[in-house]
């Protein structure tokens, strides 16, 4: 396979008018998506997704991934200026953007934020030109046993991210999965609880789902949450002279950057892991490596570069297993590959070999966004920062109406509109009892591929499962999956046993840091994680 070749073609593709044109549609969709707290990248993606209905899917998904990690660059503005992080993955721009601007420096975190953003963005998009062929060629040998195992794993990777809620999590992939049964049996042609209704013969479509969970069911929750009640009134960006980061914070930024890339990508490619887990995780690396750990959550410029780079850089890195497995390995990505189905593409490792246009295209349009991303961000600061100012009572609205004319548009039913909004209060309802809208999507996205691959691998090994065992592949995930329960238990011995020595060793231990997990003043976001 020829990359750089199949780079250029993808380039040529995107610099083309109309392609061009919808990438800085996208970009800038994507900042006011970010700007708003209570949507964040999910949701964003959720609500325009039927727009590009009709669309060629090269135009639609280079406007679609421009929304996507434009997302993340504008929810930064919001933590900066208000204390209010668009999505979960921004709250540590919350913890030291906002303490910056109060000091007068709010341009200069805003420059740090977008160039740490850009760069990362870069090198993970350069990442993702070399390792997602060689990713591709070695899923191509995959069958249906390692399909169904692999997911497996990234259900179970998001499930114990979700936390010390793993039961939670479980539970939101069960109904998920329980979703996904519904319409026609895909072995003997049965229908499976529509309940005698001819609209759910098919069953129930992904976007009515995703838009509810994520649009509608954010708003509720940011209204539940009072957000719309909060003080909107962004600090002053500062002068000209104030503008450009200084010497001193531009030398402290660079090295948490480059941890803050590499860290980001590797988690992006985990699936489950997504860009909050990798913002607060090299939050926490920033914290345990500076020589001056007290100036965190006073301002520190190296708290604010390591996270924002983690979490672009993990936004790109999650791409791998969506592009060569056809597995979404967070919430926007679900999204993302319901965008796919919808055009008729099927990702997976033979989508670059098969439709290579496509897929060079979206990886094209990386290297190109994050260029237009960096000139949007730093020339239209002021603009960004006047639509902060908009109260969630004058966006609610129109927002409740976008969700309904997004999920009526693809098939012009008005059944699945009523399913959006059930399942808008149903993610009200998720976020309020601690379960994961994020991971019934993306089981229900998953959920007819596990049961495909699984009755296919039965049917060859004539219902043993010994076939699981008699194949290297598929031993390596089962070795992988079983290390990954053990974790949980494994970090609990061990901090039994580190908080007994440090209990042993006196007065002089003292309690362990709190870790960066909330800032005051956050807004809803759909939390990537799940």
């Amino acid at each position: 396979m020829d990359i750089f070749g199949d780079l250029l073609l993808g380039i040529s593709n995107v610099l083309s008018p109309t392609t061009f044109l919808f990438l800085v549609l996208g970009a800038l969709a994507g900042m006011l998506v970010g700007v708003i707290p209570g949507l964040g990248p999910s949701a964003g993606l959720a609500i325009l997704l039927p727009l590009t209905f009709g669309l060629d899917p090269v135009s639609a998904i280079v406007l679609l991934a421009a929304v996507y990690y434009g997302a993340f660059y504008g929810s930064t503005i919001t933590s900066v200026l208000i204390n209010t992080p668009g999505d979960a993955a921004s709250v540590p721009a919350a913890l030291e953007g906002y303490p910056m601007a109060k000091r007068g420096r709010a341009a200069p975190a805003l420059v740090i934020a977008a160039a740490a953003s850009f760069i990362a963005g870069t090198v993970a998009a350069a990442l993702l030109t070399l390792t997602a062929p060689a990713a591709a060629a070695v899923t191509s040998n995959f069958g249906p046993p390692e399909l169904f195992l692999l997911v497996l794993l990234g259900l179970l990777t998001l499930v114990l991210v979700v936390g010390k809620n793993w039961l939670g999590g479980a539970l939101s992939v069960l109904l998920g999965f329980a979703l996904g049964t519904i319409g026609i049996d895909i072995g003997g042609g049965e229908q499976r609880y529509t309940f005698g209704s001819t609209e759910l013969i098919n069953g129930i479509e992904f976007i009515p789902v995703a838009i509810g969970l994520f649009g509608l069911g954010e708003i509720l929750w940011s209204l539940y949450n009072g957000v719309h009640k909060a003080d909107r009134k962004p600090v002053s960006v500062g002068g000209k002279r104030a503008f450009w980061p200084s010497r001193t914070e531009a030398r402290d930024a660079g090295a948490p950057i480059a941890r803050g890339s590499l860290l980001g990508f590797g988690l992006g490619i985990v699936p489950g892991a997504g860009a909050t887990v990798a913002a607060l995780m090299s939050y926490s690396v920033e914290k345990g490596v500076s020589k001056k750990p007290e100036r965190f959550s006073k301002g520190a410029t190296e708290g604010l570069a390591g996270p924002e780079s983690a979490n672009n850089s993990a936004a790109t890195g999650a791409m791998i297993p969506l592009l060569t497995m056809g597995i979404p390995g967070s919430a926007s990505t679900a999204v993302l590959l319901g965008g796919f189905l919808m055009w008729g593409l099927q990702p997976g490792p033979l989508l670059m070999e098969q439709n290579p246009e496509f897929a060079w295209g979206l990886i094209a349009s990386m290297y190109l966004g994050n260029v237009m991303l960096l000139v949007i961000n730093i020339f239209c600061i002021p603009m960004f920062a006047s639509v902060a100012r908009i109260s969630l009572q004058t966006l609610a609205p129109l927002i409740i109406v976008l969700c309904a004319f997004g999920a009526f548009t693809v098939n012009g039913s008005v059944v699945e509109v009523g399913i959006m909004f059930a399942c808008g209060f149903l993610g009200f309802f998720m976020r309020m009892y601690g379960l994961s809208p994020a991971a019934l999507v993306i089981a229900l996205v998953l959920g007819p591929l596990a049961e495909e691959t699984l009755r296919q691998t039965l049917i060859t090994s004539g219902g043993s499962l010994g076939i699981f065992f008699s194949r290297g592949a598929s031993v390596a995930l089962i070795c992988v999956a079983v290390a990954l329960c053990l974790m949980p238990f494994a970090s609990g011995v061990f901090r039994r046993a580190r908080s007994r020595r440090s209990g042993a060793g006196g007065p002089g231990g003292g309690p362990a840091p709190t870790s960066a997990g909330s800032a005051p003043g956050a807004g809803g976001g759909t939390d990537e994680r799940g």
